[in-house]
């Protein structure tokens, strides 16, 4: 009866340890999203559920304007870029042509590319000569109206970007912003985000499955958080080595939380010497 006792008591900390741990992750990272009221500044903040203001109109790289809602007809993928970019906006369109290449999905059928520039001073000429040169790259046929290349004022940039969670910042005639790929469904609603992996040996890459599970996901408006929020949280952003970094702070102070929870439980919990007349 009494190992009976001990077992269970053992097997309800456990839970108990578990719990606390997942509730520390994420009051610490509500906190860190939170800033204390402070806006992030240049980064990606997921807002899974939120829908983008599909009124918004754009010039696409033939000079044409649309409304976002007159291209999100089916599963979009969204990337926030600009086309004289010098870092990783060229590596980034790069992964996604070759992502194009690799998937067995049908671009154009099964869903859309639209590139919107953060830049508010560039023209479709700037568009156009960059969609030239990524469609290139690509060995099948893609429908142009099925990769738009956009460009607009500012406040219709900040107007999406904003609602996306993207964030950015000009430094003179640069940015200095991270980069990532969300998946928007035919109604504006945002579903998923896609982090590329990023190192200067290979530059980005992404898996075919993920895209693949992505788009499928965003075709039945499915929200899927993805371990993105855990590594935004772990990782901190350098725009000036445009790569992502441990941020062992964040890491040790829910570490010393979690120990501190365990230490608490075992103290509270502690298996009392049973008297050996009970035997």
């Amino acid at each position: 009866m009494v190992r009976a006792i001990h077992v269970f008591n053992k097997y309800y900390i456990m839970k108990r340890l578990a719990k606390i741990f997942l509730l520390l992750l994420f009051i610490t990272q509500v906190s860190y999203s939170n800033g204390v009221g402070k806006k992030l500044e240049i980064g990606v903040e997921e807002q899974l559920g939120a829908y983008l203001p599909l009124d918004t109109k754009f010039v696409d790289e033939y000079g044409k304007e649309y409304s976002l809602r007159e291209l999100f007809t089916k599963p979009t993928v969204l990337a926030f870029v600009y086309y004289e970019c010098p870092g990783i906006c060229s590596p980034l369109m790069m992964e996604l042509a070759d992502i194009i290449n690799k998937t067995d999905l049908v671009i154009g059928v099964d869903y859309n590319v639209v590139t919107i520039s953060m830049d508010e001073t560039e023209k479709p000429a700037n568009a156009l000569k960059r969609k030239e040169v990524f469609l290139q790259t690509i060995d099948k046929y893609i429908p142009p109206e099925s990769w738009k290349f956009l460009t607009g004022d500012s406040a219709s940039i900040r107007a999406v970007s904003d609602k996306a969670g993207f964030f950015f910042k000009r430094e003179g005639k640069d940015f200095r912003h991270a980069g990532t790929f969300i998946f928007v469904d035919s109604k504006g609603k945002i579903c998923r985000y896609l982090f590329p992996a990023f190192s200067e040996r290979s530059g980005f890459g992404i898996l075919p499955f993920d895209f693949k599970m992505a788009i499928y996901e965003t075709s039945e408006s499915k929200i899927s958080p993805t371990v993105a929020k855990v590594l935004q949280f772990c990782f901190t952003y350098k725009p000036e080595g445009r790569t992502y970094v441990l941020n062992l702070t964040r890491i040790f102070g829910v570490l010393i939380l979690f120990f501190v929870g365990i230490f608490i439980l075992y103290i509270k919990f502690k298996p009392k010497k049973v008297n050996s007349n009970l035997r």
